[in-house]
């Protein structure tokens, strides 16, 4: 039986600035952005905003009334978890409508979060044929304004629908992880601020990719010449590029580079989404690139702390044809710009009326409206 992702697509706040006010404004060359971590753009939360009105954003791109009654697994991998008990799959399942017979959890691992849930819906259909599975990423990146972090922060949400017999991608039983205690970037729970160590977080990310990506050449007996097209855990797009650096030359295996640039151009714009970074790479490669039936892409999924596994999957038959190619590239040129000064504003919770206007043309669905007796309001706009 052949199960994978029937639908995807994502959703991204409708704020945004350019990476090259931002270093101009720090006094950094806008070429250390643009160039030195290949990022354009960055996605910018409003109060109306996190990760559950994400969620839902993404969500209703695909969902439709047939999908709600037949889900009966919804899991929803964050790092910007709303409450500290309490699923923010709960609310996912209320506000979407869904079947109440159901199971809906959240799951953390860092950015490694979606690819766990992914594996565990794969568990949950090929015991359940006739179950489909809402898989979930939303996370919002915050590092602290004028940070080393800052320029890598962004924020949006992916929407995965796996069935049996899916429409866009088969995911093949072929994987290979890796797990060490370490301390390259965390986030107490007593800090709204992520603690990162870069240059250790980079190199454990590629020493992960060395041996995950190895362990699965050796278990399956398979080379670099097995696939078509690669997509990585992007925090910044330079990353990924590096990593495909060390098992490919790019002048023997051009059309692996051509894919991999493909695979950025929304992370390019959208900056660093934690766990549906990954996947927003994915996305980007099936819509701007033009690949072909049984296709083999690799992906590489990284979690601080440390989670890391190599897995892959065959491009189905018509997959173009269940895109949502013009709705994504709609919503980018439809986010409104702000400046750094609106920017830095809204990141400090200061509102001014200025401001507040721009917020109120923003493209949701689904809007946070506050905290009462501490409970979380949601209404749909």
């Amino acid at each position: 039986m052949k199960i994978g992702i029937d639908k995807i697509a994502f959703y991204s706040p409708g704020l945004y600035i350019n990476l090259s006010d931002l270093a101009i404004e720090r006094k950094i060359d806008p070429d250390k952005f643009l160039i030195g971590i290949g990022q354009i753009q960055m996605s910018v939360p409003s109060m109306m905003q996190d990760t559950i009105t994400m969620a839902i954003n993404a969500s209703n791109k695909i969902l439709t009334k047939e999908d709600k009654e037949k889900i009966d697994l919804v899991i929803f991998a964050t790092e910007s978890s709303v409450d500290q008990s309490k699923s923010g799959a709960t609310f996912i399942h209320k506000l979407l409508e869904l079947n109440n017979y159901s199971r809906s959890i959240e799951i953390k691992q860092a950015c490694y979060g979606a690819t766990a849930g992914i594996q565990l819906g794969y568990s949950h259909i090929l015991n359940q044929p006739e179950s489909k599975v809402l898989v979930i990423a939303s996370d919002i990146a915050r590092y602290g304004l004028d940070t080393a972090g800052e320029p890598t922060q962004g924020a949006g949400s992916v929407a995965i629908l796996l069935t049996k017999n899916p429409s866009i991608l088969e995911i093949e039983n072929k994987s290979s992880y890796y797990t060490e205690d370490i301390f390259d970037f965390y986030r107490p729970n007593y800090s709204d601020l992520a603690i990162v160590d870069g240059k250790y977080s980079n190199d454990k990310y590629q020493e992960f990719f060395s041996k995950t990506y190895n362990a699965y050449m050796g278990k399956y007996q398979m080379s670099v010449n097995d696939f078509d097209a690669f997509c990585f855990h992007i925090p910044y797009t330079k990353i990924g590029l590096k990593s495909l650096r060390m098992i490919a030359d790019e002048t023997k295996s051009p059309n692996l580079f051509e894919n991999y640039k493909l695979a950025t151009i929304y992370n390019k714009r959208v900056g660093n989404i934690y766990t549906g970074s990954l996947y927003l790479s994915l996305i980007s490669l099936l819509e701007q690139g033009n690949l072909k039936k049984n296709d083999r892409i690799g992906l590489y999924s990284y979690g601080s702390g440390a989670v890391g596994e190599f897995f892959s999957l065959r491009v189905v038959d018509g997959y173009k044809n269940c895109l949502q190619k013009a709705s994504h590239e709609k919503m980018l040129d439809s986010r409104i710009q702000l400046t750094i000064d609106e920017y830095e504003n809204i990141f400090k919770n200061n509102y001014t009326e200025t401001l507040k206007n721009k917020i109120k043309n923003e493209n949701t669905i689904v809007y946070f409206n506050g905290v009462v007796d501490h409970k979380r309001i949601y209404l749909k706009k």
